[in-house]
């Protein structure tokens, strides 16, 4: 199964924060460069949504609920995409997940657990 791989997830106090990474496949290095690559969550009981999103060259975007907050960068070389998470806050408890932007071309991975206490 050809999947991204996610990790860095945890479980931190308010206002704490958490790198996750994210790394392709080698079956699919070849065209990880020509994607907009993105950071996924869902939350228990919300459909997931998107957080931030990169390309391969350019500005990175967020959601309003992470902006100033998150940021998302990624190498190339080693066909990784980061999420870097300050002040993080309860309501940024969820699953993330990695896939490309906008559509969603790789199958979702089992995603990272991020918790964040009160």
């Amino acid at each position: 199964q050809v999947q991204l791989v996610e990790s860095g997830g945890g479980s931190v106090q308010t206002g704490g924060s958490l790198r996750l990474s994210c790394v392709a496949p080698r079956m699919i290095f070849s065209t990880f460069t020509s994607y907009v690559m993105g950071w996924y969550r869902q939350a228990p009981g919300k459909q997931r949504e998107l957080v931030a999103s990169v390309p391969y060259r350019g500005d990175p975007n967020y959601a309003d609920s992470v902006k100033g907050r998150f940021t998302i960068s990624r190498n190339n070389s080693r066909k990784t995409v980061f999420l870097q998470m300050n002040s993080l806050n309860p309501e940024d408890t969820a699953v993330y997940y990695c896939n490309t932007v906008p559509v969603s071309t790789y199958p979702w991975g089992q995603g990272t657990q991020v918790t964040v206490l009160s």
